[in-house]
């Protein structure tokens, strides 16, 4: 995997909370929060048969080969090793705790929040309900995101409703 590097130091310096940045060389990035011994917990693609994964990789990979998995409509939120994470060519992985400004939760907070949503199929979109906001909530409990305008949406409010209902 391209990026073993970068993923090493990841594994050798990562915290529990910590913001899991993919940088893609298309110019946005792929986040999730850093739980520990390689693992992080991100937007993923949801459980599909076999005709959507084929869409998906043999056409929307093929025709948009820089953006890694393409979600669609819906994204579950997945345990996985940083090495499992599908990343494409060019891009960059590191620890971004300081891009939002704000003030990191305690880790029983971001634990709570993590694990509330673990498994949980949710609806995405990428202005309003995307892995930064997730990553971000988990974190900071605001669920923010650098990379799109928010356009007055509050996207933190699917997330505690989601997570306070568990």
């Amino acid at each position: 995997m391209e990026g073993s590097a970068e993923i090493g130091d990841i594994v050798r310096y990562g915290q529990f909370g910590d913001l899991i940045e993919f940088s893609y060389p298309i110019g946005f990035s792929h986040w999730g929060v850093y739980e520990g011994d390689g693992h992080i917990v991100h937007f993923a693609v949801v459980d599909e048969n076999e005709l959507q994964r084929r869409f998906r990789v043999h056409v929307l990979q093929r025709v948009f080969p820089s953006s890694g998995n393409i979600l669609l409509g819906h994204t579950k939120v997945r345990r996985e090793h940083i090495t499992g994470v599908p990343v494409p060519k060019g891009a960059h992985i590191k620890i971004s705790n300081n891009c939002h400004h704000s003030p990191a939760s305690t880790a029983t907070d971001m634990r709570r929040r993590m694990y509330g949503l673990l498994d949980e199929v949710l609806e995405y979109n990428l202005v309003t309900h995307n892995c930064e906001h997730f990553a971000t909530f988990v974190r900071y409990g605001v669920a923010m995101c650098n990379q799109v305008s928010q356009g007055g949406v509050n996207p933190c409010a699917e997330f505690q409703a989601r997570w306070c209902s568990n």
